[in-house]
């Protein structure tokens, strides 16, 4: 199974996939591409797929992504096809953290094979204050951040399930035991 996370950012939904990832060895991670720089400690293939933009732009125009956007940074972000076909012909389920447009190309494309989550912050002031309170953004791409958030919560009814994110312990137990149906075979 494909499982997709979604989220306003600041919501948590990278916390709840990380445990989600401790606790279940047999999930993988899907590793995007970016052309962004490489920061210090990250690795190619691990972390990201780190592609030079003329290299990303020929894998687009090639349709070799199932989903891809240019983000605040002014850098791309996508999944490579072959990644996701690759870790299917394993057998392999696979967490996925994407936005809502991504999310949606990924149920497009991968239908019943593809799950989606949309973690679901308290209310929009939570949100402000987690992103001020991380440190690691200017006010400018906080409020790019903050005006995407009404995009994202109307397409909260296309998700197969939404978990609030008011307590993240219980937010990861949720989403646990959605995964867990699907393990068993019972959704």
């Amino acid at each position: 199974m494909l499982f997709v996370f979604a989220a306003p950012s600041g919501t948590g939904k990278t916390s709840i996939y990380r445990e989600i990832l401790n606790d279940n060895p047999g999930i993988d991670f899907s590793v995007s591409a970016t052309t962004r720089k490489k920061r210090e400690g990250e690795k190619d293939g691990v972390d990201y797929f780190f592609l030079e933009k003329d290299d990303f732009e020929k894998r687009v125009a090639n349709g070799e992504f199932v989903e891809y956007e240019k983000i605040f940074d002014d850098n791309y972000y996508g999944t490579l096809k072959s990644f996701i076909d690759g870790k299917i012909s394993e057998g392999k389920d696979v967490i996925f953290d994407l936005d809502v447009k991504g999310a949606m190309s990924i149920k497009r494309i991968y239908k019943d094979k593809a799950v989606l989550i949309f973690i679901k912050p308290p209310n929009k002031e939570v949100i402000k204050q987690r992103l001020l309170s991380r440190g690691t953004e200017s006010p400018e791409t906080i409020e790019k951040r903050l005006a995407r958030f009404d995009f994202e919560m109307e397409k909260i009814n296309e998700f197969n399930y939404v978990v609030v994110n008011d307590d993240l312990k219980k937010a990861i137990n949720e989403v646990q035991e959605i995964i867990n149906k699907y393990k068993s075979g019972v959704k």
